[in-house]
């Protein structure tokens, strides 16, 4: 069996080029001739631009031009969009439509948060750019902010726009209402839960940045992105060029987590530029920047209640959630606390009747979008957070809660109050085995030993079920190249997850190709007809099977080719590890031997065309369901509050696994996240000036290494069974699981005090806070 086949922990082929330093990050591009971009932003969270005086800047030293709102919109330049407002044809509970701010590029009447873009300055070199910057001169006239999602329905608060009475941008409902009231009034039981769902930066290693260049009537744009092909299509219509007019190309990636899927102004800004001042245009953001421009993640505040028997069965679910989007309706910001949000909600569980309420609300801050897991994470931490609560009011424990109320491995498919169907899993399973392999029924000798040394230990339990797969098409081209070679194009695009590895893996096991004769290329959108990039936990499953699409269009031409070659019928040709063999001989010819066969006409049979290159596409417009169970293990110090995570497992259940490293690696990632925003992080703004109070590493806490044990990951391989492959998204499930459990795990811990809630991020202060409350109680 081949080392590099599927299920093999093939270490990343791409590590040796990075870790020598030969990576081509955004910061690593440079052109000749390129002028440098720097962006004056709003320093107050809500104001009216005035006059803008831009005379001593356009004479500072080096300036090539500085640009306004009114000069984009004098040259035909559009809006930042949010079409994901009209694809879900998202309404107000008025019926109206719902209300999507005008968004241009650079700010023109008024700023809504603080970084609002409004003034560039192209210079020569980038510290004559930031020079300039601060000499342009913006009379603002400053309004009051909102900066709380809590208040932003409040009777009399401030309105972030006019248009959108107590800040509403949607009303968004799903479920039965009627079958969830009538659940709830035949209950024996209502567990309630108010939570907020902190908001979260993203923090990715490498911050944003954009080339734009112009010639030939074509724009060509270099960033780092997650999706080169919807990012030019996008840019266009901005642009008012046509998508073919749009290039967009990326290279190595230092990180997305979703943050990066999406369009930024200053993508666009540069493209603009470039056009307007015939030469290539360089922006790059510092972290600062990206502190208060980079789209954030979460920011939900929620009630909700579970109906239960006297016995524990579930009988319906109704929740209602505010979701800050802030100050606009970013691009993919209100599909996340609608549809990837609301259908989320039951879980694994058997809930007859559900039902949610999410609004979305405007707030003078930096907008939010998708941020790993993007909604499902926040649903599984309302669910779990709601089971454990349900728990504890009918004194079962919450182990048997959870086994009572799933659906059966038999039971699969089972569909939801959500109107999901689940095709596949054992969540028992997945339990039974994390909470063996966690020790759990050894921890009250654990809570003993950690008593005596001044410790409060407790164990959390959180189980988890995603929907993964955004965009459902993918495409793939398999190339065989002259120097005997074998590239493959992918549509999807990594950054950092491993693509040039798990790809190569699927090349060589659909054709025995040898694995270091597989080349790997994305970013580029000029390669493919169309591609979905990377989000929503989608590559593995569409894109593998995109490639396996394509390797067998390869396959079965090869096949003729080689009956040829060896002068035998095609039905007596075998196929096997990269050798196309006569049934029942020992007669022969590889794969690599037929493509080079392939390319001369003269080899081949009449009506067969040169060479073995194909492009191939997959569509898969159902989603798969990734699903497993978490159990965390922690100890806090009642002096200090400090919460430490000293024991984590996981058992997860992502179908068929094709790198089971790769795999541990992205769960590794993902719980990081989540037990960083449960613990650590908080994106934190001043009342009343609407300042980020937390806009740099000095205030915003980001996890450490030790912060964290050695992850016990271990996986149940249940194969999905609406695809060909078997396969279920892996890349956000970490981050599911980790909020609800690390959170239960305090809770656990806390419990002999009669503590029975505590809100993200369990910060050192705010647990020891809740000791001292407990215990004057």
């Amino acid at each position: 069996m081949s080392d590099f086949g599927f299920g093999k922990s093939v270490r990343r082929v791409e590590d040796d080029r990075l870790l020598v330093g030969n990576g081509r990050f955004q910061d690593d591009l440079n052109i000749e001739g390129q002028a440098h971009a720097a962006l004056v932003r709003s320093p107050h969270a809500h104001a009216n631009v005035g006059t803008i005086d831009i005379s001593a800047a356009k004479a500072a030293p080096g300036v090539i031009a500085v640009l306004t709102g009114a000069d984009a919109a004098a040259d035909g330049v559009g809006h930042m969009p949010s079409p994901t407002v009209e694809i879900l044809q998202l309404t107000r509970r008025d019926g109206s439509a719902a209300y999507v701010p005008p968004r241009p590029i650079l700010a023109t009447e008024t700023v809504k948060h603080v970084g609002d873009p409004v003034v560039m300055v192209v210079a020569e070199t980038l510290q004559q750019a930031y020079d300039a910057a601060e000499l342009v001169d913006i009379d603002y006239d400053i309004l009051p902010s909102l900066t709380d999602t809590a208040a932003a329905l409040k009777d009399g608060v401030l309105q972030v726009w006019d248009d959108a009475p107590k800040n509403i941008c949607f009303d968004w409902s799903m479920g039965d209402a009627e079958a969830t009231d009538a659940a709830f009034a035949k209950a024996d039981h209502v567990a309630k839960v108010n939570l907020v769902n902190n908001r979260v930066v993203c923090a990715s290693m490498e911050p944003r940045g954009a080339t734009g260049l112009f010639a030939n009537n074509t724009y060509t744009l270099h960033t780092n992105c997650q999706n080169v092909f919807q990012l030019g299509e996008v840019a266009a219509g901005i642009l008012g060029a046509e998508p073919g007019q749009v290039t967009v190309l990326t290279d190595d990636v230092g990180g997305g987590f979703g943050m990066k899927g999406y369009i930024y102004a200053e993508q666009t800004l540069v493209l603009w530029a470039a056009r307007k001042l015939e030469r290539p245009v360089k922006w790059y953001g510092g972290r600062s920047e990206s502190f208060v421009s980079d789209a954030m993640g979460r920011d939900h505040v929620t009630h909700a209640e579970l109906a239960t028997t006297r016995d524990g069965d579930f009988l319906g679910l109704r929740v209602l959630t505010v979701a800050s989007l802030g100050a606009y309706a970013n691009q993919v910001g209100p599909l996340v606390p609608t549809l990837l949000y609301s259908r989320m909600l039951p879980g694994l569980y058997k809930i007859p009747a559900a039902h949610a309420q999410v609004t979305g609300v405007f707030t003078n801050t930096t907008v939010t979008d998708a941020y790993r897991g993007a909604g499902r994470p926040e649903a599984a931490y309302v669910i779990e957070r709601l089971v454990e609560q349900a728990a504890r009011d009918l004194d079962i424990d919450a182990r048997i809660l959870r086994e009572r109320n799933y659906p059966q491995s038999g039971d699969m498919p089972y569909r939801t109050a959500m109107g999901l169907s689940y095709d596949s899993g054992d969540f028992a399973r997945n339990l039974r085995d994390a909470l063996k392999a966690a020790e759990a029924d050894d921890v009250t000798a654990r809570r003993t030993e950690a008593q005596n040394r001044g410790k409060r230990l407790g164990l959390g339990i959180a189980t988890y079920i995603e929907a993964t797969g955004a965009d459902p098409k993918e495409t793939a081209k398999i190339t065989f190249k002259d120097d005997g070679r074998v590239l493959l194009d992918m549509g999807t695009l990594g950054t950092g997850q491993g693509h040039p590895t798990t790809f190569a893996q699927f090349v060589h096991e659909a054709l025995g190709i040898p694995f270091d004769k597989i080349d790997f290329r994305q970013g580029d959108n000029r390669l493919l007809p169309q591609g979905g990039g990377t989000a929503g936990s989608r590559s593995l499953v569409i894109g593998g099977n995109a490639v396996l699409t394509t390797a067998e269009k390869v396959r079965e031409k090869a096949k003729k080719i080689a009956a040829h070659m060896m002068e035998a019928a095609e039905a007596d040709i075998e196929f096997d590890n990269g050798v196309f063999t006569i049934a029942g001989t020992d007669r022969a010819v590889s794969i690599m031997d037929v493509a080079k066969a392939a390319k001369d006409k003269a080899n081949l049979a009449d009506g067969v065309e040169p060479g073995l290159d194909e492009t191939g596409d997959f569509t898969y417009p159902v989603p798969t369901f990734p699903n497993g169970a978490h159990v965390c293990e922690v100890e806090i110090d009642e002096d200090t509050g400090q919460v430490a995570i000293t024991r984590y497992t996981v058992v997860d259940d992502f179908g068929k696994v094709i790198n089971p490293l790769l795999v541990a690696g992205q769960v590794h990632g993902g719980i990081a996240q989540g037990a960083g925003q449960a613990l650590f992080e908080h994106a934190v703004y001043d009342d009343e000036s609407g300042q980020l109070i937390s806009g740099s590493f000095m205030d915003y806490c980001m996890p450490r290494a030790d912060d964290l044990p050695f992850i016990d990951f271990r996986y149940n391989e249940i194969l999905c069974r609406t695809n060909p492959l078997g396969a279920k998204g892996a890349g956000e499930a970490g981050t599911l699981g980790a909020l609800p459990a690390v959170v239960n795990a305090i809770l656990d811990a806390l419990a002999p005090l009669g503590v029975t809630h505590i809100d993200m991020p369990a910060t050192p202060e705010r647990v020891w806070r809740t000791i001292q409350q407990a215990q004057a109680a």
